[in-house]
C-alpha cells in the first residue's frame, strides 16, 4: 500500500517506566494497537505526551524495549535481533515482542545482520568493528551457536595512524549468494589519506560469503559512509544509502555559509556499480539540477583545481535526500518499495530527517520520496531517532530507535 491522503494522527504516550536507565531491558509486554486518534502507547521519553504521524489507517505500539537498538533481523521463527553495538551485545526479541534477552556478546561494536543461505545452509551473519561472522540460525534458538570468521582484520580504531579515532567505525553487510558485501566507511569528515589506505577506507568490498578471508574484491569507492546494504527484490542490485560530509565549503564564495551547508551536499541513494566512483571526498554530488542522476562539482579544499579527481568522469548519483538527514537503515518492502530510517541531522540550522520515508519503486528504480512515519521530532529537540526498519509476517513494520531505546511496531490496515 502506498502511503498517501490524509495522515492519521496516533497518540503516544511518553510514561517512564521503572529500570529504564538500568542499561538492561526493562520488562515490558507488547502494547495493543492503538487506533487513530485514540489510545496510549508507554514509551520510557521524558513523561510528557509525544505524537507519531501514520498513513490513514495505520497504527503503531511499542514492540519492545532494547536500550540504544540499531539495526534489525526477523528471523524466521518469529524472533527478532537486535543490534547494541555500544554494548557489544545483540538482543532477541521474542515473537509477538516483549522483553528481549541476550542473543550473543563478545563481538567489538556488532551492528549489521542478514539472514542467508549459503551452502546449503542458512546462517546469520553479523558485522562487527573489525570482523564479520556467521551463526547457524536454529529456529527457536534463544542464544547463538558457536561464531565462524567470514572476514577478519578489517580496519578499526586500532590502527596505528588514527590515533583511536575512527569517525565511522561500525561496518553494514549484504549478502548475495555466494557474495558478502562489506562497507568499510570513512574514518572522517573528508581526507584523501582514506583514498590511498589497504583496504581503501570510504569504500564497499566484497568476499566469499563461505568465510576464509576469500577473494576480497574492490567494489566501489568514494563512499563516504554507505549504511543499509540492501539487495533489491528479484535482482543482483546492491543498493545503499549514503551519510555525506558536513561543514561543506561553498566554492563559490569560499566559505562555510549557512544557507550552502543546510542543503549541501545530498546523501545519496545508489546502485551499486561495480568499479565505479562516487566522489567523496574530491567531488560533491550537485543538486542544482534536481536531485535525480546528479552530477559532481569538485570540493573546495580536496580539488579545487581539479588535480585529485576528475569529477565530470564520477558515477552519478542515483537520487538524492535532504543533506544531513543521515540514512541509515534501507529495506525493500511489498508495495512500499525501499523504506528508508532518517537519523536525523546534528548540524542544519533547522533540523531535518528524523522520521521514516519511502520510495515506490519503479521499473527498478525509486519513485518519488513519501513521508511514512514523522513527529519524532518536536520544537526543541528529538524524543526518537529512527534507525533501521524490519518487516514482520503480517506486513507491519518495525523501527529501532537508538534514543528512546524502543522499537516500535507500525502496521498497515488490512487489506
Amino acid at each position: 500500500m502506498r502511503p498517501a491522503g490524509p495522515i492519521a494522527l496516533l497518540a503516544l504516550l511518553a510514561a517512564l517506566i521503572a529500570g529504564c536507565d538500568s542499561g538492561a531491558p526493562a520488562e515490558l509486554a507488547p502494547t495493543g494497537a492503538v487506533s487513530p486518534g485514540a489510545g496510549l502507547v508507554p514509551v520510557p521519553v521524558a513523561g510528557v505526551a509525544h505524537t507519531v504521524n501514520l498513513p490513514e489507517g495505520w497504527t503503531a505500539a511499542v514492540y519492545a524495549r532494547v536500550p540504544k537498538a540499531r539495526f534489525l533481523l526477523a528471523l524466521p521463527d518469529g524472533s527478532v535481533l537486535v543490534s547494541q553495538p555500544n554494548a557489544g551485545t545483540v538482543a532477541r526479541v521474542p515473537a509477538g515482542g516483549g522483553a528481549a534477552a541476550t542473543y550473543l556478546s563478545g563481538l567489538d561494536r556488532p551492528h549489521d545482520m542478514v539472514l542467508a543461505t549459503v551452502g546449503g545452509r542458512q546462517w546469520i551473519y553479523v558485522s562487527a568493528a573489525d570482523q564479520v561472522v556467521r551463526y547457524p540460525y536454529v529456529a527457536g534458538a534463544g542464544t547463538a551457536g558457536a561464531a565462524e570468521v567470514v572476514v577478519d582484520g578489517l580496519p578499526d580504531d586500532s590502527l596505528p595512524e588514527l590515533h583511536g579515532t575512527y569517525g565511522h567505525v561500525l561496518k553494514n553487510i549484504a549478502v548475495d549468494g555466494d557474495s558478502l558485501y562489506v562497507a568499510i566507511a570513512s574514518t572522517c569528515n573528508a581526507c584523501a589519506s582514506d583514498t590511498t589506505s589497504d583496504p581503501i577506507r570510504g569504500a564497499i568490498y566484497r568476499w566469499d560469503a563461505a568465510g576464509h578471508n576469500a577473494n576480497r574484491a574492490l567494489v566501489a569507492r568514494g563512499l563516504r559512509n554507505a549504511e543499509g546494504l540492501a539487495i533489491a527484490p528479484g535482482t543482483h542490485d546492491l543498493w545503499v544509502v549514503v551519510n555525506n560530509r558536513d561543514n561543506i565549503i561553498d566554492p563559490a564564495t569560499g566559505k562555510k555559509d549557512t544557507a550552502y551547508v543546510d542543503n549541501h551536499p545530498p546523501e545519496e541513494f545508489i546502485r551499486i556499480r561495480q568499479g565505479a566512483f562516487y566522489g567523496w571526498p574530491f567531488c560533491n554530488p550537485d543538486p542544482s539540477g534536481g536531485l535525480r542522476d546528479m552530477p559532481y562539482q569538485r570540493d573546495y579544499e580536496l580539488n579545487r583545481e581539479g588535480a585529485a579527481a576528475d569529477c565530470a568522469a564520477a558515477t552519478p548519483v542515483d537520487l538524492g535526500i535532504q543533506a544531513h538527514s543521515a540514512p541509515l537503515g534501507l529495506t525493500f518492502v511489498p508495495d512500499l518499495g525501499a523504506v528508508v530510517a532518517l537519523h536525523g541531522s546534528w548540524n542544519r540550522s533547522k533540523p531535518t530527517g528524523y522520521k521514516v520515508i519511502n520510495f515506490p519503486w519503479v521499473d527498478g528504480r525509486p519513485g518519488d520520496q513519501h513521508d511514512l512515519a514523522t513527529g519524532f521530532i518536536g520544537s526543541d529537540s528529538p524524543w526518537a531517532r529512527p534507525v533501521d526498519i524490519a518487516r514482520l509476517p503480517d506486513g507491519s513494520l518495525l523501527v529501532s530507535d537508538d534514543l528512546g531505546g524502543l522499537v516500535f511496531r507500525f502496521t498497515p490496515p488490512p487489506g
